[in-house]
């Protein structure tokens, strides 16, 4: 059993940062797709970034490209999302995922991934 928990969301004012971390256990982190998404009440879960198994390529929406970065420590099964420049339209809750399928193929399609974290909320007012 895989299990995610995501750390780090909060309240914060427009142009803030903000880092999340998603904590894996079980299976084996080094070698999952992670992917971050976020959903508002009322809307679709949206893709935000993926990384692959090393760290070497990595995907992002258009809109937080730029702001976001999403990054991995496999030493510590983590995965990281720093957020930068921040914006009220970016207020969702968020969650992290892991793609067990194939560790280099980046997919931002939330029905490819297998297991979810529970989520953390980021408000950010204008």
């Amino acid at each position: 059993q895989v299990t995610l928990v995501e750390f780090g969301g909060g309240l914060v004012q427009a142009g803030d940062s903000l880092r999340l971390s998603c904590v894996v256990s079980g299976g084996t982190f080094s070698s999952y797709v992670m992917g971050w998404f976020r959903q508002t009440p009322g809307k679709e879960r949206e893709f935000v970034a993926a990384i692959n198994w090393s760290g070497d390529s990595t995907r992002n929406l258009n809109s937080v490209k730029g702001r976001f970065t999403i990054s991995r420590d496999n030493a510590k099964n983590t995965v990281y999302l720093q957020m930068n420049s921040l914006k009220p339209e970016d207020t969702a809750v968020y969650y992290c995922a892991a793609d067990l399928r194939s560790g280099d193929t980046i997919t931002t399609m939330d029905r490819w991934y297998d297991y979810w974290g529970q989520g953390t909320q980021v408000t950010v007012s204008s």
